[in-house]
């Protein structure tokens, strides 16, 4: 939470990120696409992996399954389709979840799968969603995850390869009533084994040529694209171009990598304390057992000043801070619009597009300890967030549905407030956690360096859902409202435009670093 321009100084969080690296080279010898057939190649691949489960250290079995293109031209998206992650943990699995009093948990699934061509690689993120599955009282715990994934562009010819990598699953825990267990999300990370079958290589896709006829056409005539003694001049000409990656999120929203538009300008002029930071995350909606994507967000942030109780022998110090914020979009207060599709009623896919409005400040409250002699920081920090849903059209299976200029929830989403006396009024309460030691990187929630912020609220019921004279305020509340939907969001490193620090600041005084959303 404390400024590190106040307090002890440390790097920048998420300064060092997993760089792309190269680009695919655009070669001169291609076909043009509809000499490329449009076959399919399956892949089932059972490949080993290592996770580390809160016991420790557990074997485990990960099963992908999807279905690629066998080849396609450059400039021609590959898109796998089908896509099933099953990852089979172990046993001591489900003791884990036991312990913490779990009878059912859901899982999210992120597998990092390696792209390359030649010698450029780069990067994409498979992410999916599992139904909640019963904890088994023995045997293994078996986890089946669907979704969308990344489509992935080669500008040149050359085989591209898909090859799996690091698993990250996000577990939510519940006890048999539906209560989130706490902690109420664990997070296990999994590592491809050594002795993985062909390294994790998922699969083969020819880009620019059909396998086995090198560059001629079907007919055997050769392609009008230059020869190939003029391929390196061509290439030369061309230069590296960086793979086109582009990631679709669960609720058909797309994440990139930039941000929208992030800065005090003369309407909004800065201060000495003023910083701005990016926030993304998920939110469960309980009851249509999925979550939505909350989308790339600016936030505008006025530190208020460090409180210190000093300790009798000096030794450390209470800290206490009261800090502001507003979203921010083109000067309205809001995130979104953004779009999700669920299940409604199990069975008829409905896709909303929705709009979070900030109804009053949102307020920030730090506590924690300084000890000075370890330079040792620790703090509990509260964020709490008026917000009312907004739901601005509707299609369900397909049919666009009228919901009129007005449909939103009768009241702001609410949390259970810790200290209602001190904080009255319906607001989304938002817990972060934070440590640093020294000059280190910190872990956790600090508002300067940002991190994970969680919580759990209920959706009030709808009202102005009306258009053609068919009220549909009692369809979206029987559907969509009631308590315990989870949120878990990601504030990214601030910037301070008066202080900048070129490490969190672009030139033009914006956050520098866009966090991912995590489950």
């Amino acid at each position: 939470m404390t400024d590190p321009r106040r307090a002890p100084r440390r790097p920048a969080r998420g300064r060092a990120r997993n760089a792309v690296v190269a680009a695919f080279v655009v070669l001169a010898a291609t076909l043009p696409a509809q000499a490329l057939a449009a076959q399919s190649q399956p892949v089932d691949a059972a490949l080993p992996y290592v996770c580390a489960l809160p016991s420790g250290q557990q074997p485990a079995t990960v099963r992908v399954t999807a279905a690629f293109p066998a080849q396609v031209a450059p400039g021609e998206p590959v898109q796998p389709t089908d896509v099933t992650t099953t990852v089979e943990l172990p046993e001591q699995a489900a003791a884990d979840l036991a312990a913490l009093g779990a009878a059912s948990a859901q899982a999210a699934t992120r597998l990092d799968i390696g792209v390359a061509q030649r010698d450029t690689t780069a990067q994409a993120t498979w992410r999916g969603t599992a139904e909640p599955v019963t904890v088994p009282p023995s045997g293994p715990l078996t986890l089946t995850a669907t979704g969308d994934v990344a489509t992935v562009t080669a500008n040149g010819a050359g085989d591209l390869t898909f090859t799996a990598g690091s698993l990250t699953l996000d577990l939510a825990p519940a006890t048999a009533d539906g209560t989130p267990t706490e902690p109420a999300a664990v997070t296990v990370e999994c590592a491809l084994a050594e002795d993985a079958p062909d390294g994790g290589r998922l699969a083969t896709v020819a880009v620019g040529t059909a396998p086995g006829t090198g560059t001629e056409s079907p007919s055997g005539t050769p392609s009008a694209s230059p020869s190939a003694s003029e391929a390196p001049e061509e290439e030369e000409r061309q230069g590296n171009r960086a793979p086109e990656i582009t990631e679709t999120a669960p609720g058909g929203a797309t994440s990139t990598a930039e941000g929208p538009t992030c800065k005090y300008d003369e309407a909004h002029p800065a201060t000495p304390s003023s910083m701005v930071a990016y926030i993304t995350g998920y939110s469960n909606v309980r009851k249509l057992k999925g979550a939505s994507l909350i989308p790339l967000s600016c936030t505008m942030l006025e530190q208020g000043e460090l409180n210190l109780d000093f300790l009798p022998d000096f030794s450390g110090a209470k800290l206490s801070q009261k800090s502001t914020g507003e979203l921010y979009d083109e000067g309205r207060q809001r995130i979104g619009p953004f779009k999700s599709t669920f299940l409604t009623f199990d069975f008829t896919p409905t896709t909303a597009t929705m709009v979070l409005e900030q109804t009053g400040p949102i307020t920030i409250d730090s506590s924690g300890f300084y000890d000075f002699l370890q330079n040792f920081i620790s703090l509990d920090t509260y964020v709490r967030v008026p917000v009312v849903l907004r739901v601005t059209a509707l299609e369900v299976n397909g049919t666009p549905l009228d919901v009129g200029p007005d449909c939103r929830t009768r009241e702001e989403l609410t949390s259970e407030e810790p200290d209602p006396e001190q904080h009255p009024g319906k607001h989304v309460v938002l817990y972060g956690r934070g440590e640093q030691i020294g000059g280190e990187v910190a872990t956790g929630y600090l508002l300067s360096s940002g991190g994970p912020l969680t919580g759990e609220f209920a959706i009030p019921a709808f009202t102005g859902c009306t258009a053609g004279g068919e009220n549909l305020d009692r369809l979206l509340t029987a559907s969509v409202s009631g308590p315990g939907n989870y949120i878990k969001l990601i504030q990214g490193q601030t910037c301070a435009p008066l202080v900048p620090n070129p490490n969190e600041c672009t030139e033009d005084l914006q956050p520098r670093i866009v966090p991912k959303p995590e489950r």
